[in-house]
């Protein structure tokens, strides 16, 4: 049998969710390096994204090559799937919850302030800083540990790990980009929207490849992706119209309690 993203179809999806996820991760780590920058200087902060990035690459380099050669297609398959639910359905409970209203948003400028107060208080050294350099790598090889995850178990089980890792980097170029254009942490980015594209195609990479990894046929070959793309779709936007009711104020003015937490 072919595999899933074989085809230009499958191809497409992954290069879709690859890089809505890559985005997603790097819009939340240059918010980071933008206010250590801002605060600190801006030699250190890059030389900390520069290192992550090298660890980063290389964590791809070393183990999606070696999962393709020594585990066996139908296992990784179905550990990939189980994983892929796992991510995607985490994601999609937080947009959903979100999107609802029963969840606060993703606050870019929350979040750049609290950093840049956080490093404002700490002395800035002369020449390297190892604050800067330490906060810098931490935050991007932190949010970056999930898009690794992404692009080798997309890209080996699809056996497309070259072009799973291209699509990540193209996001990280494009996000590089617009930081530089704009210069400030990218509040306007519609991420809540961007994680539920990304938690239905995670869901629905790992409903196809668990299923495959048990030796189930799916009708279409690949092209069933994007049809469970569009069921989960619904799933989603049912759930949240059921739970936007939920949320409404009550006759005696209160709402239910929901969940207001960052993540």
């Amino acid at each position: 049998m072919l595999l899933a993203a074989a085809t230009p179809t499958g191809a497409a999806v992954l290069v879709t969710a690859v890089f809505l996820a890559s985005a997603v991760e790097m819009v939340e780590a240059l918010t980071i390096v933008l206010a250590v920058g801002v605060t600190r200087g801006w030699r250190s902060a890059f030389e900390g994204v520069a290192a992550a990035l090298a660890a980063l690459t290389a964590l791809v380099v070393v183990f999606g090559p070696a999962l393709v050669h020594w585990v066996p297609l139908s296992v990784l398959r179905l550990l990939v799937g189980g994983l892929l639910l796992v991510f995607g359905l985490q994601w999609l409970r937080k947009a959903v919850l979100r999107a609802a209203g029963l969840k606060a948003k993703h606050d870019e400028d929350a979040i750049f302030a609290e950093q840049v107060a956080e490093l404002s208080g700490a002395p800035v050294a002369s020449g390297r800083d190892a604050t800067a350099f330490t906060v810098a790598f931490k935050g991007v090889f932190l949010e970056g540990l999930e898009v690794v995850v992404i692009v080798i178990t997309l890209g080996t089980t699809s056996h497309r790990l070259g072009l799973a890792a291209l699509a990540a980097a193209a996001a990280v170029v494009v996000v590089v980009v617009i930081g530089l254009i704009v210069h400030r942490q990218l509040s306007g980015v519609p991420e809540n929207a961007m994680k539920m594209g990304v938690g239905l195609m995670l869901v629905s990479f790992g409903t196809f490849w668990s299923a495959e990894g048990v030796h189930a046929t799916w009708p279409g070959s690949d092209l069933a992706i994007p049809v469970l793309v569009a069921w989960y779709g619904l799933v989603a936007w049912l759930l949240v119209l059921a739970l936007r009711h939920h949320a409404a104020p009550h006759p005696d003015g209160l709402a239910p309690t929901g969940e207001t937490t960052h993540g």
